[in-house]
């Protein structure tokens, strides 16, 4: 059959119109705040097989992640898929990814042929276990992380399965969060059904299946081009995390990346083992990530597909960090998969200077309140912080208070988190002289200061960067590190990176979160923007002199240019750099 591409940009663009309106759906009846504010979750339609065709504007991170969960139940049901069931599992071993991210699939049919399955992951609030949240990082095995569900029907031929939502209502702390959001879901693919059977009805059902077909061929066909015009060669790089998640060595993470020709192999030989803390990522997750990584040096006009994975290989040695073996935990996967993002990065940096940004500030920050009213109603408050922004890149500054693109989750208002929790948010600012000094420098770093209203709550955080800072690129410094206090002030304490405890009714912690990576030697850059940032109050004056060898009059906030100029030639000169530079924007 003759493919018309007016008719296949058609069909793309049906598909997805109907994830984005899925994803809608969600927005407008889902009731946690990690959901509805947070947007922590994705659609997506795949082929009648289980190939994805088209993804929702939803979450990078997820882009490789759905087909391993819909696998995992095909393997399981077999033909034992009807019209109305809704299929559902969260089991990392079976193909999912950690316990709070449930995947929902419901299979669409046409004259009774199975057409496509509609998709969704979604991020719960709490499935129980050990920690509220689910996000503990000292958890030593799955068991300890909450209710397990392996891929089960969810519905059955248009009826619900009231076990499984019994069994969920009694083994979470917040069950009308989670139910409401489990509907939410079923939603979502009950509204996206309906639209499927309208586009259906104006193909011919050999016609539609030959489209999608082609769309994942199409995808495929540009992914290849755009490796291909990658040079050939090898690429190494090598990140860490600063512990286990219970308070064991850092973590290594290293990644080789090799382009021949059209085709790229991503090897994490040389990672750690896995550990015994809940921070593992498992082998999907890993490779979700290292996709969506590769993703941002494509043409930004690919389809998203199963047709970009074909050419990528993704090898991880069975039992190290990045591909565990049962029963390792991975409740607090979500940071490792930044790390993840972030080595891949590094390693394309050096095969596409002049695309690559450095190191993106800490958006790894997670954190929960939980505890009891004095009525006995349970709260429990889920925040992923994502809004610390990229590092550096080739032209321009880190964007501060930016999404971390990869992740694509929303800022949790103040106000939000204050309606719905016994908490203030004391401070949320920005924290000067934090972005790592570059030509291009890197997004600020942030604060977040919560009071606790209740008389206790649990308090589990799950952050990094504290020891191993966000890296900068060809000359550009790292980041300043995160930091975690209780109680700041005369009685502050300062506390690791990640840790569990308990919090009393007027105490105070504060979050600080690392600054982005710079790009650039810092000497080069622009002192009109150095100045700029200093008027903002993003910047002290002693920075700018320390790091950019920027003299600035404290009275009038003027440029000294011939302080400027004397200061730039003694550092460069200190640098063993001949020559002292031409003027006070570099050079």
């Amino acid at each position: 059959m003759e493919i018309d591409p007016f008719r296949r940009a058609l069909i793309k663009n049906a598909l997805v119109t109907i994830a984005d309106n899925m994803v809608v759906t969600v927005i407008r009846t889902s009731r946690s705040a990690v959901v509805k504010v947070s947007l922590d979750f994705s659609t997506s339609i795949c082929d009648g097989a289980g190939q994805m065709v088209a993804q929702g504007l939803a979450i990078p991170l997820h882009l490789g992640a759905t087909m391993p969960a819909l696998k995992g139940c095909l393997d399981h049901f077999g033909d034992d898929i009807h019209e109305g069931d809704i299929v559902a599992q969260n089991d990392p071993y079976s193909g999912g990814s950690h316990l709070n991210d449930i995947f929902m699939f419901k299979p669409v049919y046409k004259d009774g042929e199975r057409v496509a399955f509609l998709s969704i992951i979604l991020h719960h609030t709490d499935m129980g276990g050990r920690v509220p949240g689910g996000n503990a990082t000292d958890s030593t095995e799955i068991f300890q992380e909450g209710l397990r569900i392996p891929p089960t029907k969810f519905y059955e031929r248009g009826k619900p399965n009231s076990t499984i939502f019994r069994l969920i209502e009694h083994n979470v702390r917040v069950p009308d969060l989670v139910l409401g959001d489990v509907r939410a879901q079923i939603a979502a693919l009950n509204i996206g059904e309906r639209e499927m059977h309208k586009l259906l009805g104006e193909y011919d059902l050999a016609e539609f299946k030959a489209y999608m077909a082609d769309l994942i061929d199409y995808s495929e066909r540009m992914t290849r081009a755009g490796i291909a015009a990658l040079p050939d060669g090898e690429a190494e790089f090598t990140d860490y995390l600063d512990d286990n998640g219970a308070g064991g060595e850092p973590v290594t993470i290293h990644v080789k990346i090799t382009v021949r020709g059209e085709e790229m192999l991503v090897d994490y030989t040389g990672t750690s083992p896995q550990t015994t803390g809940a921070l593992n990522p498992n082998l999907w997750f890993t490779t979700s990530c290292t996709y969506a990584a590769i993703r941002t040096l494509l043409d930004p006009d690919v389809p998203n597909n199963a047709g970009f994975y074909k050419p990528i290989r993704v090898v991880a040695p069975e039992g190290c960090f990045v591909n565990p073996v049962f029963p390792a935990p991975l409740g607090a996967r979500g940071l490792a998969g930044h790390r993840v993002c972030s080595t891949v990065l590094g390693a394309l940096a050096q095969l596409r200077p002049d695309r690559m940004q450095a190191c993106q500030g800490g958006s790894e920050f997670a954190i929960v309140f939980a505890g009891y009213d004095p009525d006995r109603k349970p709260f429990l408050l889920l925040e992923f912080h994502n809004t610390t922004g990229h590092g550096g890149g080739p032209d321009r500054d880190g964007q501060d208070a930016g999404p971390y693109y990869l992740a694509n989750l929303a800022n949790t208002p103040v106000e939000s988190v204050e309606a719905e929790n016994p908490v203030m948010v004391e401070e949320y600012a920005f924290l000067p002289d934090t972005g790592g000094p570059g030509k291009y420098r890197g997004t600020l770093g942030l604060a977040r200061q919560y009071r606790l209203l209740a008389e206790r709550a649990t308090v589990q955080l799950r952050s990094d960067r504290h020891l191993h800072r966000c890296w900068g690129l060809f000359g550009g410094k790292s980041g300043a590190p995160g930091r975690s206090i209780l109680n700041p002030g005369n009685a502050a304490r300062d506390l690791p990176s990640k840790f569990l405890g308990t919090m009393r009714r007027g105490e105070v912690f504060r979050g600080e979160m690392p600054g982005g990576g710079g790009y650039g030697d810092p000497l080069e850059r622009d002192a009109r923007a150095v100045l700029h940032d200093i008027v903002q109050e993003k910047m002290t004056l002693r920075h700018a002199r320390d790091e950019y060898g920027i003299v600035v009059e404290p009275a009038t906030l003027t440029l000294d240019l011939a302080a400027t100029r004397k200061l730039r030639a003694e550092l460069r000169r200190g640098r063993g750099v001949p020559g002292g530079g031409s003027g006070p924007t570099g050079g």
